[in-house]
């Protein structure tokens, strides 16, 4: 063979074998891109409902509309997901976060797990009531509205549980079967500052769980109003003295040191009647911040703060009416966002609240 012949098969060799790696090179390309797949929408703005504000570690934001789903915004794009994107619902109740960064939407109709590329749906596990545990890493859902159970999520099975039922045609006066809906269906999840479970309840008052006990505060105030008004055990605060605030500006309760399953009951704070008119004194949503103070809204009565001493009111209004709040949020830099009935989002600006919009 001469060396013409020998160097003419040797390129022919490399250009083979280049061809055949850059062809690899392409398929894996080509592989990763087809898993890989982008869900969710660009969009310019947010619903006009927006019932939940959440901010992750990473500092992007969430907000949760009623029924066009799922808007995420990392400071420059605004991003919306439903159920087109695997959502359960495109109506949001909540957002949660794990160690690990997954976010958990709460919906009607299950709770959604977003990892950073797909959502996947919790599956529901049934767990007799003997099952109760706390763990300090457990996230807590309600889910549905409409049913009488709680779920607690251990980073691998979401189980379904159920109150303990207490005598609350004797204690409250309540039916258990004169409404469509169950007395015990669960409202407000919160801790206190020991890690304590407490549970709001739509009739049945609340519940506080201590990982192996259940202590019921069946109090009428918790319950239905003699004009038959439900206001609903929905947020659980807990102040500087202990005191736990069950949804209402009236009583405070504090779990006796020495007896843990008894409870004492005083007023909350004195409320001058040129303060509090004709506004309802329920709250809807609540925050701690981090100088002790509590934050609340009520749904026409605009935002409360209550820093020990005093509770102060600040009015919520758009260019032509009273903004219906539905929930509050205190982002890391502790400004506070406002999500609403049909108003879209407010987040603070000094003293007051402004209507959040992205920058053109």
């Amino acid at each position: 063979m001469t060396p013409t012949k020998v160097k003419t098969i040797l390129i022919i060799f490399i250009l083979t074998n280049l061809l055949s790696c850059t062809g690899q090179i392409k398929t894996k390309k080509n592989q990763r891109e087809l898993n890989t797949v982008k869900i969710g929408k660009t969009v310019s703005k947010l619903s006009n409902e927006i019932w939940a504000v959440f901010q992750d570690t990473k500092g992007d934001y969430w907000f949760g509309s009623n029924g066009e789903g799922v808007y995420h915004f990392d400071g420059k794009m605004l991003t919306l997901f439903t159920t087109n994107d695997n959502l359960a619902s495109n109506s949001i109740r909540g957002f949660q976060e794990d160690q690990s960064g997954n976010i958990y939407i709460e919906t009607p109709d299950g709770v959604s797990k977003f990892d950073g590329d797909k959502f996947t749906t919790l599956e529901i596990i049934q767990s007799p009531l003997n099952q109760w545990k706390l763990e300090e890493n457990d996230l807590w859902f309600n889910c549905n509205a409409t049913a009488n159970h709680v779920y607690r999520y251990d980073g691998e099975k979401l189980y379904e549980l159920q109150l303990p039922r207490k005598n609350i045609r004797e204690s409250l006066g309540i039916d258990e079967f004169e409404t469509s809906y169950s007395p015990y269906t669960v409202y407000g999840i919160d801790k206190d500052k020991s890690g304590n479970l407490w549970l709001g309840t739509i009739l049945a008052g609340a519940y506080r769980f201590d990982g192996e006990s259940f202590l019921w505060i069946g109090e009428k105030e918790l319950s239905k109003f003699p004009d038959g008004r439900v206001p609903g055990v929905r947020s659980i605060l807990e102040d500087n003295d202990g005191y736990i605030w069950l949804s209402n500006f009236k009583s405070k309760y504090k779990i006796n040191p020495t007896t843990p399953a008894t409870y004492e009951k005083q007023e909350a704070v004195a409320l001058p009647q040129e303060l509090i008119k004709d506004k309802i004194l329920y709250f809807n949503s609540g925050l701690n911040d981090d100088e002790g103070n509590l934050w609340m809204t009520t749904y026409r009565g605009g935002v409360w703060k209550y820093d020990g001493k005093t509770l102060s009111n600040f009015e919520i209004n758009n260019e032509t009416e009273t903004v219906l709040l539905i929930s509050i949020f205190q982002d890391q830099e502790g400004k506070i966002w406002l999500g609403t009935r049909k108003d879209g989002v407010y987040v603070q600006n000094g003293n007051g609240y402004e209507k959040f919009k992205l920058k053109e």
